[in-house]
């Protein structure tokens, strides 16, 4: 694509091969022990949905910044109704949150990814975005990159999304530690077409498949955030991650114009007066 990002590619796939970090290493099943399948030595991940149940997994650390990355593949077949999730969540009364949704769809229909931001407990910060490849037929990777500066979501190695830390400006940011957390359920009630498309169970079992268990991250108790993970001893701190670079911010325009379906700074029905963030 453009030299930044394939140097960005290059670097983490071959970080990522050294280390090749196996599922006990970081994680542990939190949900539906039964619909939890381990393959290739524990490298890959199924999850299944039925009526019965759900499935997900959670880091066993939390950490207070970090680059964390997972290789999806979604459920086939009709899979409304169907939320496979991705997301940092901090586990506490009032909490902070940064979502990967993908939202099952009909035979044919796009699957939508929708990601979300939760401070101080308050959300409704959704953006949508159609993906510009089949995510039901291969792995991808989907990444977020937490430092003091910003929160970028990636795809692949495309920013889809940038959250900039604006408290100066009284926007909020997370200030607690997060765990990564992933699921696979029954969002029926809201999913899909505003809830209107049900999860179809003749088509069960709904699998979603997991790779690369590695993380990057400053690890960090819950509720107390380690000063040193602001620290530039860990890379993702570093100078040139405070910001996109000109080839990123342009791949970064580009997905917004041509695939972004949903914006929540534009829907003036929702929010009359913008959130704060959305007032360049």
């Amino acid at each position: 694509m453009v030299i930044a990002l394939i140097s960005f590619k290059i670097f983490f796939l071959f970080n990522n091969a050294l280390r090749n970090t196996g599922f006990n290493e970081n994680y542990t099943v939190t949900l539906g022990n039964q619909h939890v399948l381990f393959l290739n030595q524990g490298r890959e991940v199924q999850l299944s949905l039925d009526r019965s149940s759900g499935a997900g997994f959670q880091s066993k650390e939390y950490f207070g910044s970090g680059y964390f990355q997972m290789r999806i593949k979604l459920p086939d077949k009709d899979s409304a109704g169907v939320v496979t999730a991705f997301y940092l969540y901090s586990n506490a009364n009032v909490h902070d949150e940064l979502d990967f949704e993908f939202l099952g769809n009909r035979l044919g229909k796009p699957i939508a990814l929708q990601t979300n931001i939760f401070l101080n407990g308050v959300g409704g910060r959704e953006q949508k975005t159609d993906l510009w490849f089949d995510p039901v037929s291969d792995f991808h990777y989907y990444k977020l990159l937490w430092n003091r500066h910003q929160i970028v979501f990636f795809v692949d190695d495309i920013p889809i999304r940038v959250f900039k830390n604006n408290i100066k400006k009284g926007v909020g940011y997370p200030t607690q530690t997060m765990q990564v957390m992933v699921s696979l359920w029954d969002g029926s009630d809201w999913a899909t077409d505003g809830g209107r498309s049900k999860a179809n169970y003749s088509n069960v079992p709904f699998q979603a498949h997991f790779r690369d268990f590695n993380i990057d991250g400053c690890p960090s108790i819950p509720t107390n955030p380690n000063k040193e993970c602001h620290s530039t001893k860990y890379w993702w701190n570093g100078k040139k991650y405070n910001h996109l670079n000109p080839n990123q911010l342009k791949a970064y325009e580009n997905v917004r114009k041509k695939y972004m379906t949903y914006d929540y700074c534009a829907d003036r029905r929702r929010y009359p007066t913008p959130p704060p963030e959305c007032i360049r």
